[in-house]
């Protein structure tokens, strides 16, 4: 009943890039943003919150202006930050998969960053007034001992996910990488033939406004005709409509494997508008 949307624009795979310069480029002073906000964050407000767990309730009293002036500083940083990976965010490219490249790299920029900079903060924070227990003589819990390995913990939590997403970025790499290879293999070799609808149906979804439907396309082969189902996303007035003809790229060694785009000769697409509004709630 309701349809779903996806941010990101419909890239033409046969135009597909991989991330270039820029996503690194805007890595490093994302990454070096992400350590300001760690080494300020520690020491600005974690430090006086693992204080005032153990032992000492006035950690922000009259004397916390230095503290006052981290919290400050934790705040621009972090906005600088947050706004840098929203940049890398489209750093991969405007396209579903460049999104989801750029937001891993922007992830892992921040999770390196805050390791580095937690870090090195560890041997600024201060240190309780007591260990193993509360003044005057109540003994810590688990979770106070915990709270007292703060300083490394951090960074080490940090320093584990940005692990994670190093894998998890070089495998969307690779995942990507071959994906566009297969792509330029088939702009490249594929042939292009002009295929005719023989039935269309509309995902509910919406990339950008743009919908996505699942479309039969029959077109010919060297070995004869060939029927294929695929996904295809398009400007609402270039839909495809049942006995619309659409340019079909298709591989010459295997038949099944196609790109399809609409055909801007054909006045068929587009003649069923109304059947994929977008929802209005």
């Amino acid at each position: 009943m309701f349809g779903s949307f996806e941010f990101g624009l419909p890239g033409d795979p046969r135009q597909a890039r991989r991330p270039g310069l820029r996503l690194w480029l805007l890595g490093v002073p994302t990454t070096l943003a992400w350590a300001a906000v760690g080494w300020s964050g520690a020491l600005g407000l974690l430090d006086g919150f693992r204080l005032m767990s153990l032992n000492r309730v006035d950690a922000w009293g009259p004397d916390a202006g230095p503290a006052v002036s981290l919290v400050l500083f934790f705040s621009v940083s972090i906005t600088v930050a947050s706004s840098l990976g929203f940049a890398m965010l489209w750093g991969g490219g405007m396209s579903l998969s460049g999104m989801g490249v750029g937001f891993r790299a922007s992830s892992l920029a921040a999770s390196l960053g805050i390791a580095l900079g937690s870090g090195v903060a560890i041997p600024s924070w201060t240190p309780p007034e007591s260990v193993g227990k509360r003044l005057p003589s109540e003994p810590w819990t688990d979770v106070d001992w915990i709270v007292y390995y703060e300083p490394y913990l951090v960074p080490a939590v940090a320093g584990v996910t940005a692990l994670v997403m190093i894998m998890v970025l070089g495998r969307a790499f690779v995942t990507r990488a071959e994906a566009d290879d297969r792509a330029q293999a088939l702009a490249q070799t594929g042939r292009q033939v002009i295929g005719h609808v023989l039935g269309v149906e509309f995902t509910n979804v919406w990339v950008m406004g743009n919908p996505r439907f699942s479309v039969q396309v029959r077109f010919p082969t060297d070995g004869g005709e060939r029927t294929v189902i695929t996904s295809m996303i398009t400007s609402p007035m270039q839909a495809p409509a049942r006995g619309s003809t659409v340019k079909v790229t298709y591989d010459p060694l295997n038949p099944d494997t196609v790109q399809v785009d609409p055909d801007p000769a054909d006045r068929a697409a587009g003649g069923n508008f109304g059947a994929f509004l977008p929802p209005l709630f």
